[in-house]
């Protein structure tokens, strides 16, 4: 990847921002900041970076959620920067999702070429959108919000679930099984039942009609698509 990436700044310490700021713009990147974890999370998802730099310290919430909920959505390369120097701060990061955890004080040097060699490692081309729009639905991942003709969908966590991790690849089959592993667990790997309900109280709340889908459609035993476009 060249040197015109952009690189999201999400950290609570001005000086620490200006510091990064000067270092990675002298570098040839493009800086945007935020200060808080939802100003950050607004941010990643209009301006689509292609590196994220987390402090783990926020002053609304916790950084390890900012992380959570970005990776709901998204695979964008992150380096946690945080004072947090223990191994299970280290190991929660990692588990979560981040690629790489640098600890303050750190060397300017050693930091840019971390960024260096995340920047080399992340997929081109491939970011994916945070927002689904099709036929007077939308869903936004980053905002976890969908709504339908412009309302507001009241979903359970779970119908939620299973709409987001459609949406995240539109047009593609999802098997039951990804979706039972994924959200119940590996030991439901066979309720396909608990599926079927789901999908039904999305069809309704999405006034999909089964004999006629424009959202959701089923491929008998294999899974669930999301249509790209209006199909029929």
């Amino acid at each position: 990847m060249s040197q015109t990436a952009t690189i999201l700044v999400i950290d609570d310490e001005p000086q620490i921002r200006k510091f990064l700021r000067i270092s990675l713009v002298s570098q040839g990147y493009k800086v945007i900041e935020a200060a808080t974890g939802s100003e950050g999370l607004a941010q990643a998802a209009l301006a689509r970076p292609d590196l994220l730099v987390l402090d783990l310290g926020l002053p609304d919430m916790d950084g390890q959620h900012v992380l959570q909920q970005v990776r709901e959505w998204s695979q964008l390369p992150v380096l946690v920067l945080s004072v947090r120097a223990s191994e299970a701060q280290k190991v929660q990061a990692l588990d979560g999702g981040a690629n790489d955890y640098v600890t303050k004080p750190f060397g300017i040097q050693e930091f840019l070429a971390r960024v260096r060699a995340l920047l080399r490692q992340a997929p081109q081309g491939q970011a994916q959108p945070a927002l689904f729009s099709l036929g007077g639905l939308t869903i936004d991942l980053a905002l976890r919000r969908v709504t339908l003709g412009g309302s507001e969908v009241a979903l359970t966590r779970k119908e939620y679930a299973v709409l987001s991790q459609l949406a995240l690849y539109p047009g593609r089959v999802i098997t039951q099984q990804h979706l039972l592993k994924d959200i119940w667990g590996p030991t439901h790997l066979h309720d396909t039942h608990y599926l079927r309900i789901v999908i039904g109280h999305l069809r309704q709340k999405l006034q999909d009609d089964p004999a006629a889908p424009r959202f959701i459609l089923t491929e008998p035993g294999v899974g669930y698509r999301l249509c790209d476009a209006l199909e029929g």
